[in-house]
């Protein structure tokens, strides 16, 4: 049942995802409610209402995700990170957090579906100090847009991008960032299986590029 709703919301998606794939996010709802009914992970704990509100919320983003390098900052339990991992296996996903109990189910998660393009990381985005930028970073209900340019700037690539997933269009956080000349952004609208009834979108911000 899991596994036909993942294959199906996909599909709608417009993601023809491999069968191994598909399994490994099966395992991934089936562990998140095993660990979640323990330890705080989630207040959703339905499998239905995990595929829909985790595994497709998150897989939803895919298509505007650059690589080959990519972070996901407060992932929490590893969403939208995991799933974007497994869609996408040939980009490297650094899932960050400073909770050190959701980092050890996304560690956990990593080790049982033999995630070879997945680092998991207990830190804080601000202080995290990487060798080397990413072309994409991604944020799901961290902070509002403007903040997220704070704590993320140093991050992201001179041509890379921020993401941030947002329910409602977040107009006055918009309007915020406005105020930083140096950052551009475009919003797109996004429909996720299961949750049609909640508006999703997809916040791209970058930097303004200087003309030569």
């Amino acid at each position: 049942m899991v596994r036909d709703q993942i294959e199906a919301g996909a599909r709608t998606l417009g993601l023809e995802l491999p069968d191994a794939a598909l399994a490994q996010l099966e395992i991934l709802t089936t562990e998140l409610q095993r660990w979640g009914k323990r330890i705080n992970l989630t207040a959703i704990l339905d499998p239905q209402d995990i595929v829909n509100s985790h595994i497709l919320d998150s897989l939803a983003v895919s298509p505007h995700v650059q690589g080959p390098r990519v972070i996901d900052i407060g992932t929490g339990a590893g969403f939208p990170g995991l799933p974007l991992a497994i869609a996408n296996p040939g980009m490297d996903f650094t899932l960050l957090d400073s909770n050190g109990k959701k980092i050890s189910f996304v560690k956990h998660m990593v080790g049982m579906l033999g995630l070879t393009n997945v680092t998991a990381v207990k830190a804080r985005s601000e202080d995290y100090a990487p060798g080397s930028r990413f072309d994409t970073v991604i944020a799901r209900a961290l902070a509002a847009v403007p903040r997220l340019v704070e704590l993320a700037a140093h991050l992201v690539r001179e041509d890379g991008q921020l993401l941030a997933l947002k329910g409602k269009q977040p107009a006055a956080e918009l309007e915020a960032l406005n105020a930083k000349s140096d950052w551009d952004y475009s919003v797109t609208e996004i429909m996720v299986p299961g949750l049609e009834a909640h508006a999703r979108h997809v916040v791209s911000v970058r930097r303004k590029q200087t003309e030569a």
